[in-house]
């Protein structure tokens, strides 16, 4: 049990992530930990009375006999019940291993391992729990090619492939600057790994050519993966060499090589371009039962967008189709999303979410997103920031369908003033799944929320959530706060700003 509060959750090393009710405490053994760590000891950290009561041991049998107290004495009896382990680069050292040799630990997050101390410790423990080990997981950590070759060698065995089934490496540096290509191990590791399920490679400075090579050797591998994210990586040109013909199967992937299983591809962040989308767009063929499609953050122009349209089109005419996709701060015009929403009309239920946030689409993209929202709709929409302004609410309430099946949606930071307010109103009686609406930064009146109030009045609703803040002449108007009169589980509906200081301007834009 103390395990479980050292090791499980304390062992991240600066924050506190448990009950409060152990911080100070923890504070202490931290000090305390510095200091053992400085002699070489830590299996002879002292464990608080604090601690040790929460757990239903008593103090003071364990000033009966001092060894009661210690961290060595607590994993050694209670090592093998640990099955989660977080530890900070200070603590990656061989007593670790020492300490939880009778532990079974089935998920590990390692995080700021740098030095060459630090990997012998990680590698300790991995070939310590090879048969156990479910996840892994590495953030703000710097590997050498030799030094990450070394932690992949430890996960597998020629003989046999590993059990790892979700792989993450998050804000973090897997290779040498200056070469090109990953360790061969990894390759291995990869090709190992018959129960990987996730992939997660997230801001770990990798280029075109080392994403490619992860791409090629999956698809060789024949994976069951579900989950692959490569995103906060500069990959641009990382598919240059996809053969678009038609009909052709790309020289890159093969005849026979495909992703049947992926479910969720995310290429966030990856400054992708028009190019890269219409390289993309004959590799995506090869992944047939992709559910959830990423691609924000990546400068793709209405170009980009428009390239991928043959292959949303055949997406959404399956018969599990496409569901989720995200266009978030793509470089985006009306022209390019219109043309987007048009090719979903194939669609035979709502998408999932769709995500067109943070694109400059102004007001002229209301009347077909209007259209779009009753056939064939959309559960959970995020047009955030896309320039709508009055007339594009307007636009919207006058063209929008008589039911529509949205549950969530965000329409912050549009300027719509009070129109946006009318919006809402209308939104709440014509969406009757209607449970969380984002409505913040958007200048709205006091006066306006009264068409707000009577349609949470002749509503049947299941609304959970309005959110208004940052309408900050809502504050301390008399008509925001009789809406707070709705309440859900004891808690209120609307959510109003609580107001500024008067030295604070004002202003929506980033």
């Amino acid at each position: 049990m103390v395990l479980a509060h050292l090791l499980t959750m304390r062992m991240i090393g600066s924050s506190f992530i448990g009950k409060p009710t152990y911080k100070i405490a923890w504070m202490k053994l931290q000090r305390e930990q510095c200091f053992l760590l400085l002699m070489g000891h830590i299996g002879e950290l002292s464990i608080s009375d604090s601690i040790l009561n929460s757990i239903g041991y008593s103090a003071t049998k364990a000033d009966s006999c001092s060894k009661l107290r210690t961290l060595w004495f607590h994993c050694n009896k209670f090592g093998r019940y640990a099955r989660c382990l977080r530890l900070s680069n200070v603590l990656c050292i061989p007593e670790i291993s020492g300490l939880l040799v009778t532990s079974n630990l089935r998920a590990m997050v390692f995080r700021s391992i740098k030095c060459k101390s630090h990997v012998d410790g990680v590698c300790d423990l991995l070939r310590q729990n090879r048969d156990t080990l479910k996840s892994l997981e590495f953030v703000h950590c710097r590997f050498s090619s030799t030094s990450f070759s070394q932690i992949c060698s430890c996960i597998f065995l020629e003989a046999e492939p590993h059990g790892i089934k979700s792989f993450s490496i998050k804000s973090s540096s897997v290779a040498d600057g200056k070469k090109s290509s990953l360790p061969a191990d990894f390759v291995s590791f990869l090709s190992s790994g018959r129960s990987l399920e996730s992939i997660h490679l997230s801001d770990t400075s990798i280029g075109s050519k080392c994403a490619k090579w992860i791409l090629d050797t999956l698809l060789k591998s024949s994976l069951n993966l579900i989950t692959l994210e490569i995103s906060d990586n500069d990959i641009r040109g990382w598919l240059s060499k996809v053969d678009r013909r038609p009909g052709e199967c790309s020289s890159l992937l093969g005849p026979k090589l495909s992703l049947k299983s992926l479910s969720i591809l995310n290429l966030r962040g990856c400054n992708l371009c028009q190019d890269d989308a219409e390289d993309l767009n004959y590799v995506l063929i090869h992944m047939p039962n992709l559910t959830s499609l990423d691609l924000s953050d990546n400068p793709l122009e209405d170009e980009g967008i428009r390239s991928l349209i043959p292959y949303f089109v055949k997406a959404f005419e399956k018969a599990s189709p496409i569901s989720d996709v995200y266009l978030q701060n793509c470089s985006l015009s009306c022209k390019g999303v219109t043309e987007f929403l048009e090719s979903s009309q194939t669609l035979r239920e709502p998408l999932n979410s769709l995500s067109v946030a943070e694109n400059n689409l102004s007001s002229s993209v209301a009347a077909p997103l209007a259209i779009f929202l009753g056939s064939p709709g959309v559960k959970a929409l995020n047009i955030e920031a896309i320039g709508l302004e009055p007339l594009g609410f307007q636009e919207l309430e006058k063209k929008m369908p008589k039911d529509v099946p949205l549950v969530r949606i965000n329409m912050s930071k549009n300027r719509g003033g009070s129109d946006c307010a009318s919006f809402i109103s209308k939104l709440i009686m014509q969406a009757p799944d209607l449970v969380v609406v984002d409505a913040g930064y958007n200048f709205i009146l006091p006066e306006a929320l009264m068409t707000v109030h009577d349609a949470l009045n002749l509503s049947t609703r299941k609304l959970r959530r309005l959110d208004l803040t940052g309408n900050i002449r809502l504050s301390h108007s008399v008509h925001a706060f009789k809406l707070l009169e709705y309440h859900v589980h004891g808690k209120p509906i609307v959510i109003i700003p609580s107001g500024l200081p008067s030295s604070v301007p004002y202003d929506d834009d980033p």
